[in-house]
């Protein structure tokens, strides 16, 4: 995406000019933007880089608090490598005065490699120079089990302290923030369902079968959680917070409904 928004934010689009009205305006409006205050940036004669002129300019003309770049790969420019640490650390550099002479807060988007096992500022694609001058990085993924939920970790901040994981839900109606969400930077990248979340998934399945009897074998509702994917110290730290009682009438029993 290619624009200015007013006296709040700048982005460049991805591709070609008419792309964005194709796809990207309607993006907009469907998440309420005022469109009226959306200016272009003209490539149609010389693309847009991070080191181009035209970037400070658009700036200052609207008085922009906020520029996003959006894939970093795009903006490179033809003759850099963003792969060289001393290349990519001359454009940070250079984008990093102009939010010093702006007060414009510049955001650099990229995407992650299909690495595994790495840290996060690792598994960025580029130069490890990107993650090392910003000033603060978030990670932003699918939450494993969860098909139109994504979570958003702080994994690097100079400025404060951290902040606490969010999430928000892609939606059929638009996009829905959810607030704090227990989840960490590993299990994003893994892949795995967050520990939160097999927590309330132990719980549900605890409250299920409370409703189809009272009493239960201590081995047989292991069993069955086990079936279910839920392990059975999750299982016994929901029983713990149901506050669910063990009795003993021969064999160990769970009492569900105590």
């Amino acid at each position: 995406m290619s624009g200015v928004h007013k006296n709040q934010t700048i982005s460049f689009r991805i591709s070609d000019y008419e792309r964005r009205e194709i796809e990207v305006k309607p993006r907009l409006e469907a998440a309420n933007a005022d469109c009226s205050r959306i200016s272009i940036i003209d490539e149609s004669d010389k693309s847009v880089s991070m080191t181009d002129d035209r970037i400070e300019e658009a700036i200052k003309r609207e008085n922009a608090k906020l520029c996003i770049f959006d894939p970093i790969q795009a903006y490179l420019g033809g003759d850099t490598d963003m792969n060289r640490a001393n290349e990519a650390r001359e454009m940070t550099k250079k984008l990093g005065s102009i939010a010093e002479r702006t007060g414009c807060a510049i955001v650099l988007i990229g995407h992650m490699n299909k690495g595994s096992g790495a840290k996060a500022a690792y598994r960025g694609m580029g130069s490890i120079d990107f993650f090392a001058v910003a000033r603060s990085v978030m990670l932003v993924g699918r939450i494993e089990g969860q098909s139109n939920l994504r979570a958003m970790i702080q994994i690097k901040n100079n400025l404060a302290a951290f902040g606490h994981p969010k999430a928000f839900e892609l939606a059929e109606d638009g996009f829905h923030w959810l607030g704090d969400y227990e989840i960490t930077a590993d299990e994003v990248l893994g892949g795995m369902v967050p520990k939160a979340s097999k927590l309330e998934m132990a719980k549900q399945f605890l409250r299920e079968q409370a409703e189809r009897t009272q009493k239960i074998l201590s081995t047989e509702i292991i069993e069955l959680a086990a079936q279910e994917g839920i392990s059975k110290r999750t299982l016994e730290t929901a029983k713990k917070k149901l506050k669910i009682k063990a009795e003993r009438n021969n064999n160990w029993y769970w009492n569900l409904r105590a």
